[in-house]
């Protein structure tokens, strides 16, 4: 049966929604059970979780759905509505009158559940898995609801994850054909790789006539000498059936080399594709699906309480890396107001998401790509405008704002932009507060805060961690309780209109925001240490006449033009971040904890970032050390003063509202493995 069947059969089993809720078509739940083996979690009792598929059937003529490319181009049902469907998952207390009566909309990463590893994790403890899927049950016990939909359309079947079937765009009767630009790198000598370079992601695939121009070529780094590559081919694997929910579709497409792949080595292909998905609808089913659940009185609508009313009053969103640049191009491209004029979220967490937005809403749109130092440099994901509040691009002149669509308005939300001080060093994250030049410091809007979590990388590394592929031990630096803490004071600035704690990142007015070299950062030379020769910046790219104003690209690759500036936060004398809010672990360290890692000289690309990682390097323990660096006996007794001093951070972050009261004892069992994997001592 092929994808087209399958989708008919599938629209054949759902019931209509009243047209009151017409941008959500149809809800039909494919499972419902007890979560966390019917775990009761506290005084909000148990949970269940529930498996569905929603149909959308969206208006192109509606004004709140211009923003979406090639929207006009997809096909239409007997109404003039484009239709589209997504996978949906939702944790709800089964009660639902017991709930906080608030969402928390958690965007999924490549199609994977994020929120249960970020919040119900403790310090030093372990992740939630399928033994304990509910972890230590923070979000339940608060009374969250937690929902996932699918919005990413390119991803393929399979380890749960939730998919977007989103329509393709059709000229005079045929799929439209453009140009497609796929980059790929391996740390391995690799026989072949996915075009996207990432596994469990589909590609477009070429044209009738595509592959006879498809022209392949590699380089040692960005900025070298395209190669061209001759001997080469692709193999394109049919679609995965259908198991449950919607059908993918794109296929995986993987390119074969001679010789296979270098480790290290930029490989670029680009074709004429065919097949372009309107991926921006997945904008407009994450603002639907929401709308859908607060409002909807139908009995469709799984949120409601016993007497048919929504269970729900407020609804908060919460993205990781790519999910938090998709956070920042939905408040851009104005999609948290619904179709009826009504806000969709109270309050969103864009997270690691760095100064970019994503390549989410394009004609051959690629949303698993971002801009990298040393891979995916290129693609359109770090673009003007960066900061919330009005930035003028020095190049274009152009005045804008990721907020600029609710100056004024009843719908704008309160945001708390997070990020890692491995954002400054990979993804562009000082431009969030700086204007593009790197001169001066931004000005905040009143509704946002912005909070720096300094030596931590983009991602927690294990513990405890290892040097894998890259010069140094990755950085385990924890920065999940903050986001415990900080939820809680989203919900009481939404709620209660308390304000939230300050904002804390690093400022040039201050001196701790500065340029990203040793001698600026006042980085220590410590022995056998490798400090960065290169950083992540964007650019200023031409895709062509008809990008800024379509989102169509024609030029394949783009012509850079200028580039921004970036910023990194001032070290102390042991290396360690200032101006920024500093975990425990890192305000009382024993090591020094870095946004920054290089690539080792087995995987290629010597001296590259290592992408998104940071460093942990210990202080010496020898006291005839040539480190720089007090060693550990210098500026603690012992494991029991060590833990004193960690109590003592923990409890000023708890008094400040950065963490909550709970995860303060945590530390104290943590701070003694930390201290023996530095010391060798218990």
């Amino acid at each position: 049966m092929n994808a087209r069947c399958r989708w008919l059969l599938l629209t054949l089993t759902f019931v209509a929604i009243p047209s009151a809720h017409a941008e959500v078509v149809s809800f039909k739940i494919l499972k419902r059970e007890p979560f966390a083996g019917g775990q009761a979690f506290g005084e909000v009792g148990p949970y269940d979780q529930i498996t569905a598929v929603a149909r959308f059937a969206i208006d192109p003529k509606d004004g709140r759905n211009h923003a979406i490319v090639d929207l006009d181009l997809a096909p239409r049902n007997a109404d003039g509505k484009v239709e589209f469907a997504s996978d949906v998952v939702i944790l709800a207390p089964k009660d639902p009158a017991k709930g906080n009566g608030a969402i928390l909309y958690d965007v999924n990463n490549r199609g994977n559940k994020l929120a249960l590893g970020m919040f119900n994790r403790p310090p030093g403890g372990p992740a939630p898995d399928a033994k304990n899927p509910a972890g230590d049950g923070f979000l339940m016990r608060k009374g969250y609801t937690v929902v996932w939909s699918g919005w990413d359309g390119e991803l393929l079947h399979g380890d749960g994850r939730l998919l977007l079937q989103a329509p393709q765009a059709y000229e005079n009767g045929k799929l439209v054909r453009g140009l497609v630009r796929q980059e790929m790198s391996s740390d391995t000598r690799a026989k072949s790789m996915p075009l996207s370079r990432r596994p469990n992601h589909g590609s477009y695939p070429l044209a009738a006539d595509g592959a006879a121009k498809a022209v392949l070529t590699r380089r040692s780094a960005e900025n070298s000498m395209r190669e061209p590559v001759d001997k080469w081919r692709l193999i394109q694997s049919p679609l995965r059936p259908l198991t449950v929910g919607v059908p993918q579709t794109l296929p995986e497409i993987r390119l074969e080399i001679d010789g296979g792949f270098e480790p290290g080595m930029l490989y670029e292909l680009i074709y004429e594709g065919e097949g372009s998905l309107i991926q921006g609808v997945g904008l407009a089913g994450v603002r639907d699906l929401i709308s859908f659940l607060r409002h909807g009185f139908t009995e469709q609508n799984p949120l409601r309480k016993a007497d048919g009313k929504p269970a729900i009053n407020r609804a908060f969103s919460f993205g990781v890396s790519q999910s938090g640049r998709f956070l920042r191009q939905l408040l851009y491209q104005g999609f948290n107001e619904d179709i009826q004029g009504r806000i969709v979220f109270e309050g969103l967490i864009p997270h690691v998401a760095g100064g970019g937005l994503g390549f989410f809403n394009h004609r051959f749109a690629q949303p698993n790509r971002h801009n990298g130092q040393h891979e995916d440099h290129l693609y359109p994901a770090d673009v003007f405008p960066f900061t919330y509040g009005p930035s003028t691009d020095p190049y274009t002149k152009k005045t804008d704002s990721i907020l600029a669509r609710y100056a004024k308005s009843k719908v704008q939300p309160r945001v708390m932009h997070t990020q890692s001080a491995a954002e400054y060093w990979h993804r562009a994250g000082s431009l969030v507060h700086t204007d593009p030049l790197g001169k001066a410091d931004a000005d905040i809007p009143d509704n946002v805060r912005i909070y720096g979590f300094g030596g931590t990388q983009h991602g927690p590394a294990a513990f405890p961690p290892s040097k894998g592929n890259s010069d140094n031990y990755t950085n385990f630096a924890d920065y999940r309780p903050f986001l415990r803490g900080l939820l809680v004071a989203l919900d009481d600035w939404v709620r209660e209109d308390t304000a939230p704690p300050a904002s804390i990142y690093p400022r040039l007015s201050d001196g701790t925001l500065v340029a990203w070299t040793a001698k600026t950062t006042g980085f220590p030379k410590i022995p056998g240490v490798r400090f960065p020769s290169v950083i992540q910046q964007p650019s200023l790219n031409d895709y062509g006449p008809l990008f800024a104003a379509k989102g169509i690209i024609t030029i394949e690759p783009p012509t850079v033009k200028a580039q921004y500036t970036v910023m990194v936060p001032k070290g102390d004398s042991d290396g360690n971040d200032l101006g920024m809010l500093l975990p425990p672990e890192v305000a009382m360290p024993l090591g020094t904890y870095t946004g920054w890692n290089l690539r080792s000289k087995a995987i290629g690309a010597d001296g590259a970032l290592a992408n998104l990682q940071g460093s942990f390097i210990p202080f010496p323990t020898d006291p005839k050390s040539a480190d720089p660096r007090p060693p550990v006996g210098k500026r603690y007794v012992d494991v029991m003063d060590y833990r004193e001093f960690l109590d003592e951070a923990c409890e000023r972050l708890v008094k400040e509202r950065y963490m909550v009261a709970e995860d303060r004892p945590r530390y104290q069992a943590y701070g003694t493995a930390m201290w023996g994997f530095v010391t060798g001592k218990k």
